[in-house]
């Protein structure tokens, strides 16, 4: 099965609970059947990959809310 890209590369300013603002990127896309959100730090070191709930479909807002809970909640533990 083959890869394709959803969403390419985004870089976005996520509001920290410490009142900073953390910069990533992240990208969208698909493996086969499945959904993924990679992160990485804005100079491309790994942070998370999540696995999307299969057949969920999101707009680009939506991503951002996933976003900021991997890295407040996930990433942070």
């Amino acid at each position: 099965m083959e890869k394709s890209i959803i969403q390419d590369w985004t870089s976005s300013k996520v509001p920290m609970k410490s009142g900073n603002d953390r910069e990533v990127k992240y990208r969208v896309y698909r493996d086969g059947d499945r959904h993924y959100q990679q992160i990485r730090e804005a100079n491309g070191t790994p942070i998370h990959t999540l696995e999307l709930p299969q057949g969920m479909k999101l707009e680009r807002g939506s991503y951002e809310v996933l976003l900021r809970y991997v890295l407040v909640d996930v990433a942070a533990a």
